[in-house]
């Protein structure tokens, strides 16, 4: 199992990082609350992991605090929530907010997230409802940037990556941008107004 790296941070290209460590380079993926909170590439980053092995697959997922990796996991304990999803519902809101909008029994606030239905949201109030105290901070912040591409064309990529389906990006990305934002600004309004906040 490969429960931890430090290394430096070659490449970010949300929701993929690339993280050298001793001349090995790791691919992960990681959420957006993790992605905002990166340091510069070539800088040293130290990310707790979840490794995950399919039949025909292998992955590794990055998290900068435990109370993301430990949301990661229950949520996938849920019936019909996988990685993608799990992931979405860390990009697009923070662990606080979650477990208060699972106290809440709030169930149309989590169909907003993508890959969420009205059944899934159900399920999750449910089932996570006890695992979900004492979650630590984990405010959503910004996206970076790795491809040659303007800052609403990294918006787009990323939220498309997130889940959400092509036409409603662009709606999103043309609403949340303004002149001189960045990718991260960019996405950072983009899904707090997907999610009505």
């Amino acid at each position: 199992m490969i429960g931890r790296l430090r290394g430096t941070l070659v490449a970010k290209q949300p929701p993929w990082l690339l993280v050298e460590v001793g001349g090995v380079g790791y691919e992960l993926e990681a959420p957006m609350s993790t992605i905002y909170d990166l340091p510069g590439l070539g800088k040293e980053v130290t990310l707790l992991t979840h490794y995950a092995q399919k039949e025909d697959s292998v992955a590794l997922y990055g998290f900068l605090q435990e109370a993301e990796r430990a949301l990661f996991r229950n949520l996938q304990k849920v019936s019909g929530i996988g990685a993608k999803i799990a992931l979405a519902v860390l990009s697009g809101v923070s662990t606080n907010d979650f477990a208060r909008l699972v106290h809440a029994g709030d169930v149309v606030a989590l169909t907003k997230i993508p890959g969420i239905g009205k059944k899934t949201a159900e399920r999750i109030v449910v089932e996570l409802r006890d695992r979900v105290d004492g979650m630590a901070t984990s405010l959503p912040g910004a996206a970076a940037a790795g491809a040659p591409l303007d800052a609403a064309g990294e918006a787009t990529v990323a939220l498309q990556q997130l889940g959400y389906k092509p036409a409603e990006v662009a709606r999103l990305v043309q609403k949340a941008a303004a002149d001189g934002d960045d990718a991260e600004a960019i996405i950072r309004k983009a899904l707090r107004a997907a999610l009505g906040s």
